[in-house]
């Protein structure tokens, strides 16, 4: 009979190795992994932001943003998106925050000096204040009479039909205006929540000059500028659309290169 074949080699281990460590289990702490299948465990927490149920109004407003951007927007209705710069809006602000309505309060105090005064036998004396104007019919009255020295415009009047006019006004009667970002701005200058537009009629003559830096620069900005006039806007397709129609172009690129044989990396 043949001899019965030899077992295989065993290769000595290597002398300079680490032998293996067991990890000791501590018998009181029990491992309890977690199941996050159907009926198991709480789900850990994420950001559910994409599957909110927002309010209508916010609904609406990102709806109207998406429009605005998709849609051809008209030269009258993308002016209002040409508004003034940060710093601009500063100088401005500043300014008309000198010439703010007196509160109810101020006109509470200033009309009981006067019943005093009137009171006591003393000549009243009554000087005409160089406040804002404020109050959409108001403020076209003024232009159309050309007693306004500067027109402010909210740009997020809503319904913009309310103002969508008001520019072409001002440029007819050379009266000029400025379009600012933020109707609550213009609201905390004449103490109300917002305000479509202001007018500015007259200021003190230590103001005068800042006046009439600003009035040149809006000139040139918003009345003398034609391209406010003509420039529409939107058009804008979403990130998907804009990557579909990249990926024709470069397929049609493809295609004429192979017709002239040249070669394309």
């Amino acid at each position: 009979m043949g001899k019965a074949a030899k077992g295989g080699k065993k290769l000595p281990a290597a002398p300079l190795a680490d032998k293996k460590k067991k990890a000791k289990k501590n018998p009181l702490f029990e491992k309890t992994p977690r199941n996050y299948r159907l009926g198991g465990d709480i789900q850990p927490k994420r950001d559910l932001t994409r599957f909110v149920k927002w309010p209508k109004y916010i609904r609406l407003q990102r709806q109207k943003r998406i429009m605005l951007m998709r849609l051809k927007v008209p030269p009258a209705i993308n002016q209002f998106s040409m508004a003034i710069d940060k710093n601009q809006a500063a100088s401005l602000l500043k300014l008309c925050k000198k010439y703010s309505p007196e509160t109810k309060e101020a006109k509470k105090a200033r009309l009981m000096e006067m019943a005093q005064q009137k009171k006591d036998g003393q000549e009243v004396k009554t000087k005409k204040p160089q406040v804002l104007k404020y109050g959409l019919n108001h403020v076209t009255t003024l232009i159309e009479e050309k007693m306004a020295k500067l027109v402010v415009i909210a740009h997020d009047v809503d319904p913009l039909e309310l103002v969508c006019w008001l520019p072409a006004l001002c440029r007819k009667k050379d009266v000029p205006y400025c379009i600012i970002k933020g109707k609550s701005r213009l609201g905390q200058l004449i103490h109300q929540k917002a305000c479509a537009c202001i007018a500015i009629t007259s200021v003190k003559p230590e103001d005068e000059k800042e006046l009439n830096t600003l009035v040149n620069n809006f000139k040139a900005q918003f009345n003398d500028n034609a391209e406010v006039k003509r420039r529409w806007g939107g058009g804008i397709m979403g990130i998907k659309s804009q990557h579909i129609t990249a990926r024709k172009e470069r397929a049609i690129q493809a295609e004429k290169a192979k017709k002239l044989g040249l070669q394309i990396a």
